[in-house]
């Protein structure tokens, strides 16, 4: 029997009506309709999903008949990311080299100026040049106070760690770095490639790359311990690891005092592994500073899936994590996995970590300032189990918002500019005020695709004297909008256009 468009049409809408109510009728058995319920209340649509794919496992017929469905929906959910390059908007690895890094009475290396220094050596006498690995590896182990490696340009492939053998000192650091950025590339076939373990150490100008296969080998280009105070790493490309920079103790010290910055940490594909995805992992390591990079890319499909930008946690205090660029995942957001954006407290620390062996606050006193987050199928901001924490004038571009959980956290949300929502959970507490929650397609130029210009004037919000600077690093005046960018951002102008790798 033929039937007519519109008894065909009738059909088709008859079939799709009874797969969503067999599909609601096996998940609300599945699930139970209370606890879906509160689970709705509490949960991200995105989370709600997962919790459901989740809970299918090892239920053969139902994940045959729903996982599809589910997939759909997601890609429903979530909003796709501009097929397009995104634009690095003056962070991450810059082409120009910085002067010598300057530091406090107390080592806490001073941040660089966003307006370019010079370019040019600052060589002495006792300066070191190399030219291949084996010369690479020999200098790192035996350079001096004061001293300053250069590495002359060209590809270098190491396949063993490089260590460290003495430290600096703050007036005379050691210095490991190419002349111009982009002459010097470092393919590292190893687990871990430089193993930091003395203070006052600066490595520079680098391009680095895991080369390992199965890729997921490849844990750390940078594994800074213990005694290793004071470390600067700066104006690097740094791809294709797990944990590209990995802090924590070791021996009963911590090293303090670090500064990251002008980095771009980013992966050429998802990791597949089981071990941590964070491009910046630091645990129980104090008074880091974390500022003016790219972080991007950083989606895990091995394990338990999930992976963080950066985050500090195992019981520290004071880190700084301001004025970043972090994009969870330029391209594909519904990919497999959940990406977090930067988090103090991460998924927790096993207490043999942590810097107290108690943990009883991941990390007390940070601040996450100025940072611009886009693309994260999770949550952009996440506190957990951390204490004092300030997150104020962050812009949040297609994130599930700002998360803030564990018995013990506590946090101050102040001028902030976010999609998404603003969520306290699990008896945390939070002071939260003068933020903006609201769709950004009609307030910027074009969110996602990082253009971040006001379409037009914005109320302002009192200045807070924690946060003088916005994401360009420009003075903020007495009242200011909410989130990153001032009205009339300085670095977000054709000519400072880059890519995002």
């Amino acid at each position: 029997m033929k039937l007519s468009p519109r008894k065909l049409l009738l059909w088709l809408a008859a079939i799709v009506i009874a797969v969503v109510l067999l599909m609601a009728y096996l998940l609300l058995r599945q699930f139970e309709f209370e606890k879906l319920r509160d689970e709705y209340k509490e949960r991200t649509p995105g989370e709600l999903i997962r919790y459901a794919r989740l809970r299918l496992i090892g239920h053969d017929k139902l994940e045959a008949l729903l996982l599809g469905p589910l997939r759909y929906v997601e890609t429903r959910v979530e909003r796709s990311v501009p097929d397009i390059q995104l634009p690095a908007k003056g962070k991450g690895q810059q082409s120009h080299s910085h002067g010598p890094v300057q530091y406090l009475a107390n080592g806490q290396p001073i941040p660089e100026l966003l307006a370019s220094s010079p370019d040019g050596t600052y060589l002495s006498a006792a300066s070191i040049r190399v030219a291949t690995s084996e010369a690479l590896a020999q200098a790192v182990l035996s350079a001096r106070a004061g001293q300053t490696i250069l590495i002359e340009p060209g590809r270098y492939l190491i396949k063993s760690k490089i260590r460290t053998g003495f430290g600096g000192e703050r007036d005379l650091p050691i210095t490991l770095r190419a002349d111009k950025p982009g002459s010097v590339r470092i393919d590292f076939n190893t687990v871990e490639g430089f193993k930091v373990s003395h203070p006052f150490w600066v490595f520079e100008n680098l391009h680095i790359r895991g080369v390992c296969e199965p890729a997921g080998d490849c844990e750390h280009a940078f594994h800074i311990v213990g005694k290793a105070s004071s470390v600067v790493l700066r104006n690097n490309l740094i791809e294709d690891f797990n944990a590209h920079i990995k802090v924590n103790g070791e021996g009963g010290n911590w090293p303090d005092h670090g500064l990251v910055q002008f980095n771009t940490l980013t992966n050429s594909r998802t990791r597949d592994t089981g071990l941590p995805v964070t491009p910046l992992d630091l645990v129980a390591a104090s008074k880091w500073r974390v500022a003016d990079n790219i972080i991007s890319n950083f989606a895990k499909s091995g394990g338990n899936q999930i992976s963080y930008g950066v985050f500090m946690k195992g019981g520290g205090h004071g880190g700084r994590i301001e004025r970043n660029l972090i994009v969870c995942t330029p391209r594909e957001i519904s990919q497999p996995g959940v990406r977090v954006g930067l988090s103090f407290g991460g998924g927790t620390t096993d207490k043999a970590a942590c810097r107290d062996q108690l943990c009883q606050s991941e990390h007390t006193a940070g601040l996450a300032i100025n940072n611009v987050i886009a693309h994260c199928n999770d949550f952009g901001i996440d506190v957990n189990r951390a204490s004092s924490i300030l997150v104020a004038h962050n812009t949040l571009i297609n994130t599930a918002g700002i998360d803030v959980r564990g018995g013990q956290a506590t946090a101050t949300i102040y001028g902030n500019l976010l999609e998404g929502r603003i969520r306290l959970r699990d008896g945390s507490q939070a002071k939260s005020s003068m933020n903006e929650v609201s769709a950004m397609l009609p307030m910027l130029k074009n969110a996602d695709a990082l253009d971040l210009r006001w379409r037009a004037a914005i109320d302002t919000v009192p200045s807070t004297p924690l946060v003088t600077e916005d994401f360009c690093g420009a003075p903020r005046s007495t009242g200011t909008p909410p989130g990153a960018i001032n009205p009339e951002p300085i670095c977000l102008s054709p000519a400072s256009r880059r890519d995002l790798p």
